[in-house]
């Protein structure tokens, strides 16, 4: 009985150690598992246990802060910080507050963004913490290169008589905002882009639709994708059916004996512009009315539709309500097209982007011709004065001229075909009274001073008043 007794001991005890060892070596490969983890993290971890020692870090965080465990595994964090290793404890104010803490933290010189994460046992305490860093250094460099580059154009802007701030001024393909208007178009388009809504772009002629669009497709996910620009106006009549839904072999007299795809198949997957769309004849506003609600074309002469993905942006510098009531523009076809309408406004109602445009557009034509011309003051006052009637257009093709046809290095008011006949209408169109009069000669003066003296502050002390007095008299006086 003993034997038997002694022998079913044995048996028990050796499956007890078997299953001891099994669940060892599950316990092994889970810590394996967790150290793999924590070590394959891109991110700087370290953990600190309830009494404020270290006790694990992963090779990112040495990477990161070029700390060896040596140095922290073991230690006292406060020794750590004593010692000089960093420059204070997060795991010691996360340990003291029980809850998350984030600071700045200085090691080996760099500057880290460190977050401290409490791990609470059952019950309520602290048991650990973990502590996760990134690198904010080359961020403050960045920071601090941004105020330099502010500064310069802060110097910059007052030069040209733009006061504002710098970050308030967008530049973007060609694109130059600073204004209230044009910032919200910008930031409108920018938000409808990732999406597939249709657009119709409003405003007159030479506003810049295009460049609108071509901001709204690069900043679209199609932006890889192929980009078909098609002018209504410019496609004759008879050819623009053929043009935009292409047709089939021998579909009439002269086609191309083996069909030819429409600009909306060349379009798939990418976006279509259709520019001066108030010019698409009545007789095809059906047939792209089809095509836009089903997204699929026939071809001329074809029987078969052809589904397209098709993202679909048009522009008009008319009034469509105004033909849609006329019986020019289908009624539907303008719903359809009017699911995001973005109004650009014209050049003459945000006058804050006009010395800017200017200045992007010399210094195009000056890298273009190899020149190095310059406006003064009295020519960008006088290009803030006038109307502009063709818009940003008319601005660039007048530059464009002025570099190549004014003889010396400055561009002033007198080189600008519209300075003089400005004036003189100004002075027929003003009223006699003692009021204007006195105004007109405020203005007269100022823009000699401005022009004589360059600087507003050398053209107040030309005129015997403050600078901020100037200021506020070319504001309201509209120069």
């Amino acid at each position: 009985m003993i034997g038997g007794i002694v022998i079913t001991t044995l048996e028990q005890l050796q499956t007890c150690i078997q299953e001891l060892n099994a669940v060892i070596r599950e316990l092994q490969k889970k810590v394996a598992l967790y150290e793999g983890v924590i070590n394959a993290s891109y991110d700087p971890i370290f953990i600190a246990d309830k009494h404020g020692y270290g006790i694990k870090m992963n090779e990112a965080y040495t990477q990161v802060t070029g700390i060896t465990e040596d140095q922290l595994i073991g230690r006292h964090l406060k020794d750590v910080v004593q010692d000089g290793i960093i420059s204070e404890s997060v795991s010691l104010k996360v340990l003291q507050e029980k809850r998350r803490v984030t600071i700045i933290q200085h090691v080996n010189g760099k500057d880290l963004l460190v977050t401290g994460n409490p791990i609470f046992d059952e019950n309520g305490d602290v048991s650990y913490v973990v502590t996760n860093l990134r690198d904010i250094s080359a961020l403050k460099m960045l920071e601090q290169e941004l105020m330099r580059t502010k500064a310069l154009a802060d110097q910059y802007l007052q030069e040209i008589k733009v006061y504002q701030r710098r970050e308030d001024i967008i530049r973007h393909e060609g694109v130059i905002a600073h204004s209230r208007q044009m910032l919200h178009v910008l930031h409108l388009a920018q938000k409808i882009a990732p999406f597939n809504s249709t657009v119709l772009l409003l405003g007159e002629s030479g506003v810049g639709k295009e460049v609108i669009a071509n901001l709204i497709q690069k900043w679209s996910p199609r932006s890889d994708k192929p980009f078909i620009k098609v002018n209504c106006a410019a496609i004759p009549k008879e050819l623009i059916e053929s043009e935009l839904f292409g047709y089939e072999k021998g579909a009439f007299t002269g086609a191309d004996s083996r069909g030819r795809p429409g600009l909306f198949e060349q379009a798939h997957t990418g976006t279509i512009f259709l520019d001066e769309i108030g010019e698409m004849p009545l007789s095809l506003q059906g047939k792209l009315l089809r095509v836009l609600q089903e997204f699929e074309v026939t071809r001329i002469g074809g029987r078969q539709t052809i589904k397209i993905d098709v993202r679909v942006i048009s522009a008009t510098n008319q009034d469509l309500e105004s033909l849609v009531k006329q019986g020019k523009f289908r009624e539907d076809l303008y719903y359809r097209l009017n699911i995001i309408p973005i109004h650009i406004p014209p050049l003459r109602e945000r006058q804050e982007d006009i010395p800017l445009l200017a200045h992007y557009f010399l210094e195009r034509a000056n890298q273009k011709y190899r020149l190095n011309k310059q406006f003064t003051d009295d020519a960008l006052l006088a290009m803030k004065s006038y109307a502009w009637p063709g818009n940003v257009r008319e601005m660039q093709n007048l530059i464009e001229r002025l570099v190549i046809t004014t003889e010396t290095d400055h561009i002033t008011a007198i080189h600008l075909p519209f300075s003089h006949s400005s004036s003189s209408l100004e002075m027929k169109q003003a009223s006699k009274t003692m009021k204007d009069m006195v105004r007109n000669l405020e203005r007269e003066l100022i823009l000699k001073a401005i022009s004589e003296y360059k600087t507003t502050r050398k053209a107040a002390q030309a005129l015997g008043i403050s600078q901020s007095a100037l200021v506020k008299k070319m504001q309201r006086l509209g120069i």
